[in-house]
């Protein structure tokens, strides 16, 4: 087992809560302000169609990172080396870190404190799953 299945696993986890919080907010869960900032939000706190389809995708993409980073900390599969897999890992590391940057400036203490948190650390992770 490599050093970088643990944070591969951790990662994993987080990034199955963040799917499940975009799935929520696709199927019509009332947390539009804890999301894109608050400013997409209708009257009765969901989503609109078009970012109900946007957290839908997002979802799907929150899934894809968690399988990569599951092969990169050879948790799954045999290409825990690949140099590919490494790569995608730092850059999934620097797009984590400016994603924090953007949920600090949001409105919503859940958006702003919460999933600055959960984003901070997706990128550390992705730093010891790319280190590995």
């Amino acid at each position: 087992m490599d050093t970088s299945t643990g944070p591969a696993v951790v990662a994993c986890s987080l990034l199955l809560v963040a799917a499940g919080f975009q799935v929520a907010l696709a199927a019509g869960a009332p947390w539009g302000v804890a999301a894109y900032g608050g400013r997409a939000t209708t009257s009765d706190g969901r989503l609109p169609a078009r970012y109900r389809a946007a957290s839908a995708a997002t979802a799907v993409v929150l899934l894809g990172v968690g399988g990569l980073l599951l092969l990169r900390g050879g948790a799954v599969g045999s290409t825990s080396d690949s140099r590919a897999l490494t790569v995608a890992c730092w850059c999934l590391c620097g797009l984590f870190a400016l994603n924090t940057l953007g949920n600090l400036n949001a409105r919503h203490p859940v958006e702003r404190w919460g999933m600055s948190a959960v984003t901070a650390s997706l990128a550390v992770l992705c730093a010891l799953v790319a280190v590995g």
